[in-house]
């Protein structure tokens, strides 16, 4: 920007004293000025500082006034040079045709007459020094505004792609509120249905208690009786496919009883072979891609076994035209923790197909117990749920990814160990039914189909039973001095559970043999008694073993 801190004033009065009083009457008003003698040289002295000309009449007169106009004329448009004019007689400029001409020539001109008084001269002096700042003023806008405007383009640039950042984290960040709040919700819906269809199972197997036991018992009877047999054997075969689907609900409800071990993942897959084959249809071609030298994974080989064949079947389904069943594992170390899994090492079952894929709002439901795309009776809509539940319960997750018309594929993450398969040495061959000694059982059972059905059960094997139909009941009977072999307990009963029975029976008969049934099969965290179980339904034979098991253990 041009220095206007100290603008100066020029004056050109070659004649008389003039030039000598205006500039000493300018500096005690703290004005620079300089003296020019003819207008040539005010023109060639103009420049950013100047603040106002004082010309006489004479200079006027006698002086060249076309370069004087020509510098005007072309002046920038801020500009509008101020001028006083020394005069020789008063009037208006229309009766004095030298200043009428100036007038018109200057534009920005004010006429002081000879002689003038001080006062008035300065008073003039600083009006023109007044209006020459603002004009200053003006020019430093006007060059600002052009600055901008050179710039403009640029800035405009810098501040869109600012917005567009921002932007971009803003829509960056609401994706990411809406996936969790979506992965919430899913959570919520997985964990009410798995409490839904756990219980729903639990009820369940109450019921298919009962008949399978009375069904079994019933069968005995009929042995010479082939249409009966035949009858009852459907009925049975049945039920226990009933059964089955029970244990896919508590899978998915995670509440089913698990045996985990270190499992051979790819020895796992190698010996099923032969199911897998006549699961898959001919016309699609298995391949396996099993790394050597993986690490053991954590899991129950039965379920894990179910789980790859329902995931084996669910990719046969997706290739009715024939494809390729891609079965792999390998291993995978994750360095940091995630919703659905801790930080460690995880062996990777997958099974990936070459079908028809599932779109993005069909893989949202993929895992939903009974979601199935599948034509009616096809499928139950569990094998998934199923693999799903039992991935949780083993402290791992199921990653399902497909694209629609490629394929899809699921991948079991299971919690990996450095421990070897431990080997069953000196196992001994199993007793026959019933060759447990006669007993004193207490059968307890809030349920009176499946007390009766227990009964009748333990009876036909020989036992003495007493029936109770309550915790306290039962408890009443043990205080009062009978005396038991065993008591089998259902775990979940009004007033008091199966756990806390067994507590209260053990103060009363610490060496009393307890068995624990419940059609959840396990007991919860946190019971505070480690009981041998049994999970509903159970047959006579499984009520047997696990009998025989219990006083070969106490024998």
């Amino acid at each position: 920007m041009p220095n206007t801190a100290h603008p100066i004033a020029l004056i050109c009065a070659p004649e008389g004293r003039d030039a000598e009083i205006a500039i000493s009457l300018l500096r005690e008003s703290g004005v620079a000025s300089f003296s020019k003698s003819d207008l040539a040289s005010v023109v060639s002295s103009i420049n950013d500082t100047t603040a106002f000309v004082v010309l006489t009449e004479e200079s006027a007169r006698t002086g060249d006034l076309h370069a004087l106009s020509a510098w005007l004329l072309k002046q920038p448009t801020w500009s509008d040079l101020p001028f006083i004019v020394f005069t020789q007689r008063g009037g208006p400029p229309e009766q004095n045709p030298v200043a009428a001409r100036l007038s018109e020539t200057l534009g920005n001109v004010t006429f002081v007459e000879r002689p003038f008084h001080a006062t008035t001269f300065i008073s003039v002096a600083r009006s023109a020094l007044k209006g020459r700042h603002r004009q200053f003023e003006a020019r430093a806008s006007l060059d600002e505004i052009s600055r901008l405007n050179a710039t403009l383009e640029e800035r405009v640039l810098q501040r869109t792609n600012e917005l567009e950042k921002a932007h971009s984290f803003l829509v960056d960040q609401i994706a990411q509120r809406e996936r969790a709040e979506d992965q919430l919700r899913q959570v919520q819906k997985l964990e009410a249905i798995g409490q839904l269809t756990g219980s729903i199972a639990h009820d369940f197997n109450n019921l298919l208690m009962a008949v399978l036991g009375n069904l079994e018992l019933l069968a005995k009877h009929f042995v010479d009786n082939p249409k009966a047999s035949r009858l009852l054997d459907g009925a049975i075969s049945g039920a226990r496919r009933g059964a089955a689907l029970t244990q896919r609900l508590l899978a998915f409800g995670r509440r089913q009883d698990l045996t985990v071990k270190p499992v051979d993942l790819p020895g796992l897959v190698n010996g099923m072979d032969e199911l897998l084959a006549r699961s898959i249809d001919p016309n699609i071609r298995i391949e396996k891609r099993l790394t050597a030298g993986l690490s053991m994974a954590m899991a129950d080989s039965n379920q894990v076994e179910l789980a790859l064949l329902n995931l084996a079947i669910n990719a046969r389904d997706a290739m009715p035209e024939g494809g390729t069943l891609s079965i792999f594992v390998r291993e995978e170390t994750l360095n940091n923790s995630s919703k659905e899994l801790e930080r460690g090492k995880y062996l990777v079952l997958g099974v990936s197909d070459t079908g028809h894929g599932m779109n993005k709002e069909t893989l949202e439901k993929a895992i939903e117990p009974f979601f199935s795309t599948k034509e009616l009776g096809k499928g139950t809509g569990l094998g998934l749920s199923m693999t799903h539940g039992l991935a949780v319960q083993l402290h791992g997750t199921l990653k399902l990814s497909s694209a629609y018309g490629i394929g899809t594929t699921a991948e079991l993450w299971l919690p990996a160990t450095a421990r070897v398969v431990e080997e069953v040495k000196g196992q001994a061959p199993p007793k026959m039914l019933g060759s447990t000694a006669q007993l004193r059982v207490l059968m307890v059972d809030d349920d009176a189909l499946i007390a009766m059905s227990s009964v009748d059960m333990l009876e036909d094997l020989g036992h003495v039973v007493t029936e109770a139909n309550s915790g306290a009941a039962a408890l009443a009977l043990l205080e009062t001095g009978h005396e038991f072999d065993l008591m089998i307990t259902d775990y979940s009963m009004p007033g008091m559970n199966g756990a806390e029975l067994g507590r209260a029976a053990r103060k009363l008969h610490p060496k009393l043999p307890i068995l624990v049934a419940s059609g959840y099969a396990e007991l919860p965290s946190g019971s505070g008694i480690d009981l041998p179980r049994i999970g509903k339904p159970y047959s006579q034979s499984q009520l047997a073993t696990e009998i025989e098991k219990l006083f070969s253990k106490t024998g």
